[in-house]
């Protein structure tokens, strides 16, 4: 009996092998661009899904001829915008493939934007809605806070110098609200965005770019209303939705009706993954993926106190220096989705990046939804530059300054000295202003750091320095205006990526792409046997303000660095 126990489940598993399959795409937790290198983190996100994890999953599942459908559930956490064009284009090539797709909401925004989500779920071939749900169909909104008047009467004065008018990053406790430059570059962004939603959307519905305009401008909908003006194809609960699927894909085994199988698209990608592995040296190779996100600091990357992980720049050199010395590794896909930091780690990056194309393995940047200031910067040591549409980049340009807490600290009755072995020794002290000869050195530092990134964006993208000054300025664009402006070489994704790395190394289409590098859990624990060991990437905790660092966490300025994209951006 107890044998027979045993045997049952795989009896299950063979049959489950020959049944249809119905892949599942649950996004209410979102999706994360990697997975936390600390065993810690890497355990509390056991249960997230890894984008690039799902992106192969419905490639992979397009080309199985087991795989007949794919059904999303699209609610619940924002996604990135990039994210989703991501997720649209492999969508697309299951649909090519003559599968079937369904995507689902709840409510695409429940009394709230659902703008994002929607343009996602107009990938799929059929959309259902619950009844009692809506469609928070409003249009791009960026919404910025200033806090210059809450802090003058705190007694909190901002002393910011920036190169230049663009790099709006602290306009939020220094100004009352938009300037001029920091309403257009913004208006520009939601503009971009606004017309890449349009046109997806009308694509897909059979709509015309100025209908959907108009439907934009009367959002958001209730339930029947998105059905009568054919935003989605019917109404249902999730009881239905499935019971239908499941009912068109039914087959017979042995004269008995069988339902298809349904598992998550993540569980799927690494099934297959795992079961088609072979030794690298018969592959004759792989490409790896090597990914960065968070603030970029120096030191090793590392989750973060306050939510998020930070980018190293120690661990992302170790990476490529190992990349570059593995026989097996052919090229490099460098997946970043950072906002930028510090100049310097982003300065130690971008420089192992190009030393690892000069050694003959090419490298590819890809940008998630941000790659902007310093998170531009380190993709200028690769081959080509990689966006999609809705990314947002650039922002070439620097900040630096600091608050004087000498009024609040009057009011409270603190009063603090200093003994100063320097003439600019307390010069970074809170207490005081900058006097004329420190604001000196800090222009000073502003006008090299700037001038050293507007040469480097030149030299990687082939452009005098006048035309990189016209781009840069501190300007953020979104993916598809920085490809017009000549800062990316190709709109697209992994996939983009991927393809072009293939075609500079010289590999064939089913080259592999692996995560780089895989350490075990034994690797971590031990100690390194140098800088350049495969297990240098232990968990330190560093801060790329230097002696500002405590400080600039205080008074709100972003914990990274000066090399930071402007805004809080959540596009909704």
């Amino acid at each position: 009996m107890d044998a027979v126990k045993l045997i049952e489940p795989l009896s299950q598993i063979r049959r489950r092998r020959n049944l249809p399959l119905i892949l599942e795409l649950d996004l209410t937790d979102g999706l994360t661009e990697e997975a936390p290198g600390d065993p810690l983190g890497q355990i509390i996100s056991k249960r997230r899904q890894r984008l690039s994890d799902v992106v192969e999953g419905i490639r992979r599942g397009a080309r199985d001829p087991r795989v007949r459908a794919l059904i999303a559930r699209i609610d619940g956490k924002p996604l990135g915008f990039a994210q989703v064009q991501e997720l649209r284009r492999a969508v697309a090539a299951f649909r090519a493939a003559g599968k079937t797709t369904v995507a689902w909401s709840e409510s695409f925004g429940e009394f709230g934007p659902g703008t994002v989500p929607y343009y996602l779920a107009t990938a799929f071939d059929e959309i259902v809605l619950l009844p009692s749900g809506t469609l928070g169909l409003t249009g791009v909104s960026v919404n910025t806070t200033f806090f210059r008047d809450a802090v003058e009467k705190l007694g909190v004065e901002y002393e910011v110098g920036a190169r230049h008018e663009y790099k709006t990053a602290v306009n939020r406790f220094t100004e009352q609200g938009f300037t001029e430059p920091h309403r257009e570059a913004t208006g520009r962004i939601v503009e971009s965005l606004n017309d890449q939603i349009t046109e997806g959307i009308a694509k897909r519905r059979g709509l015309t770019p100025e209908q959907v305009r108009t439907l934009i401008d009367r959002g958001p909908f209730l339930a029947a209303e998105a059905m009568e003006e054919g935003l989605v194809d019917r109404l249902a609960y999730r009881d239905e939705i499935y019971a239908d699927l499941r009912d068109r894909f039914r087959s017979g085994q042995d004269g008995i009706s069988v339902e298809p199988h349904l598992q998550f698209v993540s569980r799927y990608q690494r099934r297959q993954a795992l079961a088609g592995r072979i030794p690298t040296a018969q592959r004759g190779g792989y490409i790896a993926l090597i990914s960065g996100a968070g603030l970029i600091t120096t030191g090793r990357s590392h989750r973060s106190p306050l939510g998020g992980t930070v980018l190293g720049s120690d661990t992302l050199a170790a990476a490529f220096r190992a990349a570059r010395r593995d026989p097996h590794v052919r090229a490099v896909v460098f997946r970043v989705d950072s906002r930028g930091g510090s100049p310097v780690a982003s300065d130690v990056i971008r420089r192992e990046a190009r030393m690892t194309s000069e050694a003959g393995t090419p490298v590819i940047a890809t940008m998630g939804d941000f790659a902007g200031s310093g998170g531009y910067y380190v993709t200028l040591g690769a081959d080509a530059i990689v966006a999609q549409p809705g990314t947002l980049t650039g922002s070439i340009g620097v900040y630096m300054g600091k608050a004087v807490l000498s009024g609040l600290m009057d009011k409270l009755g603190v009063s603090t000295e200093s003994i100063d072995g320097g003439e600019h020794a307390g010069m970074f002290h809170s207490g005081r202003q900058f006097s004329e000869s420190e604001w000196r050195r800090i222009n000073a530092m502003l006008d090299h750091v700037y001038d050293d990134f507007t040469v480097k964006v030149a030299e990687a993208r082939g452009m005098t320095r006048e035309q990189v000054h016209e781009l840069a300025r501190g300007r953020v664009w979104t993916g598809r205006d920085a490809y017009e402006g000549g800062l990316v070489d190709e709109l697209g994704g992994l996939e983009t990526a991927v393809r072009l790395a293939r075609e500079k190394a010289g590999l064939p289409a089913g080259t592999n792409l692996r995560s780089y590098p895989q350490t075990n859990p034994l690797e971590r624990m031990l100690p390194a046997e140098s800088s350049e060991d495969r297990a240098a990437t232990a968990q330190l905790r560093p801060a790329s303000w230097g002696s500002l660092a405590q400080l600039s966490a205080e008074i709100g300025l972003p914990a990274a660095g000066p090399l930071v994209m402007p805004g809080n951006w959540e596009i909704r």
